[in-house]
């Protein structure tokens, strides 16, 4: 994996199907045919994606397999790769938003109506210590659906969408 991200800060991550391939690959090591059947997309496409996204230092290399006498990349996503992704740049920020925000309305349209989950949204003034237990819980919750990720169709496990944006806000 790249020691630096090689291109620029979050607008790497700012893309619907950059977001879509990370969260695939968190659960499995995938080829981009594999990745593209996966997710509905051309293999094009999505060979275009892991390559930006490889070079951020986003995806690693997991393997590579013999395919009809070519050489294959599987590539695997290690969530914490991304952490070291922070940006000055307010319109970086604001295009990595703009992709949760349309990665969440397409994740819409497939949840199940009745079933279980929590759906919360706040604008709020809270105290500091409040603010950082908040972040704490927000970090840990990643953690664990992270590491529970598992390849899509695995028997005993279920399809779920987690979207979490906190934000210190400046003062109206």
């Amino acid at each position: 994996m790249s020691e630096s991200p090689s291109l620029d800060g979050l607008r790497v991550l700012a893309h619907p199907v950059r977001l879509r391939i990370l969260s695939l690959l968190t659960g499995v090591a995938m080829s981009a045919a594999e990745a593209a059947r996966e997710l509905g997309e051309t293999q094009a496409n999505v060979s275009y994606h892991l390559r930006r996204l490889h070079e951020a230092g986003l995806l690693d290399v997991a393997e590579e397999v013999r395919i009809r006498g070519g050489l294959a990349k599987r590539y695997r996503h290690d969530p914490e790769s991304g952490s070291r992704f922070t940006s000055k740049n307010p319109d970086e920020e604001q295009l990595l938003i703009a992709a949760m925000v349309e990665e969440l309305k397409r994740r819409g349209e497939f949840r199940l109506p009745g079933e279980r989950g929590s759906i919360s949204d706040a604008e709020m003034w809270v105290d500091r210590e409040t603010w950082e237990k908040a972040l704490e819980h927000a970090r840990e919750l990643s953690d664990l659906l992270h590491s529970a990720a598992r390849p899509p169709r695995t028997r005993g496990t279920i399809p779920v969408s987690a979207t979490v944006a906190m934000f210190e806000m400046r003062r109206p």
